[in-house]
C-alpha cells in the first residue's frame, strides 16, 4: 500500500452510504485533498475533503454544483458536512489538448463549455454565491493602499476599471468564478467544469481568468496576438464587445495578482502583472 492509498479505517469515515471500497489520493490542495475512489457498485467517482481555512468558500462552489445538477459541470453525487462525492470528470485537461490540438482549438472548446453550464435553470441560483463586488476585495484594498502611499500602479486603473464594470453588469447569473485550462475536463460526458467558486455576475468575468492561463505558458499568456484572438472568441460567444472582454481580463489578472501580494509571493505576482501589461497593450489598440 503507498501512502496515498486509504486504510480501510481511514475508509469507514466517509459516510457508509456511499459504499466506497477503495481511494487512492490524487491531490492535496490548500482547498482541500482529493481521493479518486471505487464503490461496491463499480463506479470509480471523485471524494473530496475540503479544508476549514477555505471552507466556506469552497461549499459556495459545492452549491454552483448542486444547482447546475450535471448541466456542463461535473454532478455533485452526495454530501456529508465537509466531505463531498463527486463524478469523475476524465483525464484529460483542457491543458491537455493543447499539446495535442492547438491553443485556437482549446479556447473555442472553452467557450463551447462556457454556453453550456451558462444553460438556464428553472431552479432558483444558492442564495450564498459571491457577488463580484466582493470578489474584487483585495484589489479594491490594493487600490487603496497604493492610493494612500502615492504610489502609480495598475492597481489603481484596474480598481477604477473593475469598479465601472461591476455598476454596468448585464445578464447578471451565476458563474464559474476560476474558469481555467485545469478545470475544464473531458470524460465520458464530454468536457465538463470542475471546481467552481461560486460567483454571481457578468458572464464575461468567467473568461477573464482564461488569458492568464495555463500558468507556465508565458509563450501563451503574454502573447498578444493570443490574447485578441481569446478576446475575440469570447467576445462573439458572449456577444459581447471585445473591449468588455478585455477589461475584465485587465481587472481580474490585477486582482490575481493583489492575492499573491497578500500571500507574498512575489514572482507569481510579476508573472501575472506581465500578462496584464500585455493585456494592457491589446486593450489600447482595441
Amino acid at each position: 500500500m503507498t501512502g496515498n492509498e486509504m486504510t480501510a479505517k481511514n475508509i469507514s469515515a466517509f459516510p457508509p452510504e456511499w459504499r466506497i471500497e477503495s481511494a487512492h489520493r490524487i491531490a492535496d490542495t490548500v482547498a482541500g485533498t482529493v481521493y479518486e475512489v471505487s464503490r461496491a457498485g463499480g463506479e470509480i467517482d471523485i471524494v473530496k475533503v475540503l479544508k476549514p481555512k477555505v471552507l466556506a468558500d469552497n461549499l459556495r462552489g459545492v452549491d454552483f454544483l448542486e444547482w447546475r445538477d450535471g448541466v456542463g459541470a461535473i454532478r455533485l453525487l452526495a454530501r456529508s458536512e465537509n466531505v463531498i462525492l463527486l463524478e469523475h470528470a476524465g483525464r484529460e485537461t483542457l491543458r491537455d489538448r493543447i499539446a495535442t490540438h492547438g491553443d485556437e482549438q482549446a479556447t473555442r472548446i472553452a467557450a463551447e463549455v462556457l454556453v453550456e453550464y451558462h444553460r438556464p435553470s428553472v431552479t432558483p441560483p444558492p442564495a450564498g454565491l459571491l457577488p463580484l463586488s466582493g470578489y474584487f476585495a483585495s484589489l479594491f484594498k490594493k487600490a487603496g493602499e497604493d492610493r494612500k502611499e502615492g504610489i502609480e500602479s495598475p492597481y489603481l486603473e484596474a480598481a477604477a476599471m473593475a469598479e465601472e464594470l461591476i455598476a454596468d453588469q448585464r445578464d447578471i447569473k451565476p458563474l464559474h468564478g476560476d474558469l481555467h485550462h485545469e478545470n475544464i475536463m473531458f470524460g465520458p460526458r464530454g468536457w465538463l467544469i470542475i471546481d467552481p467558486a461560486g460567483l454571481i455576475g457578468d458572464p464575461a468575468l468567467d473568461v477573464a481568468n482564461m488569458f492568464s492561463n495555463p500558468l507556465d505558458r508565458f509563450d501563451l499568456t503574454r502573447d498578444e496576438g493570443r490574447i485578441a484572438s481569446m478576446a475575440s472568441i469570447f467576445a462573439e460567444t458572449l456577444k459581447r464587445d471585445v473591449r468588455t472582454i478585455l477589461r475584465y481580463a485587465f481587472s481580474y489578472g490585477c486582482l490575481s495578482a493583489s492575492w499573491h501580494e497578500e500571500d507574498g509571493n512575489e514572482e507569481e505576482r510579476g508573472n501575472e502583472l506581465a500578462v496584464v501589461a500585455a493585456i494592457k497593450n491589446v486593450l489600447r489598440q482595441a
